[in-house]
């Protein structure tokens, strides 16, 4: 157990669970009624976790199941209780403390789905070590990037990621392998994980962890030339987790499935933090890309309850089953993008569950979200979660109806990151006036519902208009040959900018001159003149191991150029005004 007052710490961290999971379905209630749980010394995976393995009525629950899929049909690997984990974890953490890993260390972790990634992160957080998450498909800068700029002393990662650490540098830093396959020969110069079996199963912490000690140090994606580290304690992710498990609605004993990539923020909070919150089973895929048959096929065996996934996950699921009485769901969810009305009412069809969309970013992982027991609109992102006061400002700092999504400081939420590592400047820009600033653009109904404008970096001016993205590509989505399109600013000479759609049509549909027509055609009739889509490409869009567009990626396409075929509204014509009926 923690040095710290453990009971103490334990209880008032259940105390704010229970309040949370009592008022599932009554967001009012649960607003009206939530107080973030303040604890000076906090060490979740020692005060909450050990905590919930030592339980009689918890220790033998079953904490972890991984599902292989090598083979391309899932099959129950491992299943490990929270008696077991919180023993393994100890037996890593002692091992670890054997070899150099001490309180305040980074440790770089570049592991997939598999046992040892829980137990990792456990022992890690046990130690008062600091993790640096690191996805497996990151390359060699940004392995070199990590290492140097985290500080890391420490690697646990695949032996398949060795050469990537090789090339990147290695330093003076403890390197330590985790075999792909059993029998798998460890590189030359790292340490096997599988040693820490020897190690004993009882843990001591050398003192107590303070809430506000670093934990976690995610680098995230941008535009300029080096990604922030975004520092996250021991009190921001665990505890401000409690406001992803609301939104799940996750309960004691659920089966959750989270489709989201080892290396991201949402991975962790989703796949550990508010389901072992919850006191539920985390139900992993043990796979590369994702594969929309095989996560079927998981859901239905693995008897999931609750998942959550992005839209295009969503997407690549519906026209895949129409089975939904196989499937043991009673709560559905998603994020990373906005949901549109054709996907809810194909969700809701097929699955018989509706999708409940919730926002966040890495600094601040729940944020606004459409809890249980609400009537979903298409369109909006739902309210702000309970404990996160939430206010729109215009670009003059003023409260508005549409404007930058902002947190009020005032009453010292919890969740919110520590700042960016080794970058003041950066902190400032975002943390400011008694605000955090989100960089996200939202439009607040009469009821208090959020509904997402665009990144504010993404929205874009066309004929002195300010066009959405979001928007245009929804009303895109709603036509039968779409399945997924993104849309960026294309420089013109009259209009300055002009909307330009990549679209990914659905299988069978020719990308042709006739497909861009009726396109154009559609899209006519249902936006006012000047958010007109004026040029468009077909294109199989970039995504994410877990299926997620890349946007990026696209926008970067349309400065590069390229020989791609390119049709532009101008060269139809006939396209009918705006408000016109259409097929």
């Amino acid at each position: 157990m923690s040095a710290s007052s453990s009971a103490s710490a334990s209880d008032l961290f259940r105390a704010a669970r229970d309040l949370l999971q009592r008022h599932r379905d009554d967001y009012a209630a649960a607003t009206a009624a939530f107080r973030w749980p303040r604890l000076p010394s906090f060490n979740w995976a020692l005060d909450w976790f050990d905590h919930l393995a030592e339980r009689p009525d918890r220790r033998d629950r079953p904490a972890l199941q991984l599902w292989e899929t090598s083979t391309g049909s899932p099959r129950c690997e491992t299943t490990l209780t929270y008696a077991q984990l919180s023993a393994r974890s100890n037996q890593l953490a002692n091992w670890l403390l054997g070899h150099g890993v001490a309180r305040g260390d980074a440790v770089l972790v570049m592991l997939d789905n598999r046992v040892a990634l829980w137990e990792t992160i456990l022992a890690v957080m046990k130690l008062g070590a600091v993790i640096v998450p690191a996805s497996p498909m990151t390359g060699v800068d940004g392995i070199a990037d990590r290492m140097l700029r985290g500080g890391v002393r420490h690697v646990i990662a695949t032996v398949a990621s060795a050469p990537v650490f090789d090339e990147a540098g290695r330093g003076d830093v403890t390197f330590i392998a985790s075999r792909d396959e059993p029998g798998q020969p460890v590189p030359p110069g790292w340490l096997d994980l599988e040693d820490a079996a020897t190690a004993a199963t009882t843990f001591t912490p050398s003192g107590p962890t303070r809430a506000q000690d670093p934990l976690m140090l995610y680098f995230t994606s941008g535009t300029t030339s080096h990604a922030k580290l975004v520092s996250h304690t021991h009190s921001s992710l665990p505890v401000g987790q409690l406001s992803t498990m609301y939104w799940i609605g996750l309960r004691r004993d659920d089966r959750h499935l989270a489709v989201a990539s080892p290396g991201w923020a949402k991975h962790v909070c989703s796949n550990l933090f508010a389901p072992w919150s919850a006191e539920a089973c985390v139900v992993a895929l043990r796979a590369g890309r994702f594969d929309a048959d095989v996560t079927l096929e998981t859901l239905r065996r693995g008897e999931v309850t609750t998942f959550c996934a992005p839209p295009t996950v969503w997407r690549q699921l519906l026209p895949r089953t129409t089975a939904r009485t196989r499937l043991r769901l009673d709560a559905a969810t998603s994020a990373g993008e906005p949901l549109d009305a054709a996907l809810l009412d194909g969700v809701r069809a097929e699955f018989g569950v509706t999708v409940r969309d919730g926002y966040g970013q890495t600094e601040i992982p729940g944020l606004i979200a459409n809890s249980p027991g609400v009537t979903v609109r298409p369109g909006s992102m739902g309210r702000p979660l309970p404990g996160l006061p939430l206010v729109l400002r215009d670009s003059r700092g003023a409260l508005a109806d549409e404007g930058e999504i902002c947190l009020d400081l005032a009453s010292d939420p919890i969740g919110l990151m520590a700042g960016y590592l080794g970058d003041p400047a950066a902190t400032d820009r975002v943390i400011r006036d008694g605000f955090y600033h989100t960089g996200d653009i939202a439009r607040l109904d009469g009821d208090g519902h959020f509904g997402y404008v665009g990144r504010a970096d993404d929205l874009f001016k066309s004929s002195g208009y300010r066009i959405s993205p979001f928007e245009l590509e929804r009303a895109l989505r709603e036509h039968d040959t779409v399945t997924d399109v993104v849309v960026v600013p294309a420089a013109d000479p009259v209009r300055f900018t002009v909307p330009k759609a990549f679209v990914e049509l659905t299988p069978g549909t020719p990308p042709d001159t006739d497909a861009a027509g009726e396109l154009f055609r559609f899209i006519a009739t249902r936006l006012s003149p000047y958010q007109r889509v004026r040029r468009l490409e077909f294109v199989q869009l970039p995504r994410t191991s877990t299926g997620k567009v890349q946007r990026g990626e696209v926008q970067a396409w349309q400065r590069q150029g390229g020989e791609r075929v390119e049709f532009r509204e101008d060269e139809f014509s006939g396209l009918p005004r705006w408000g016109a009926a259409t097929r």
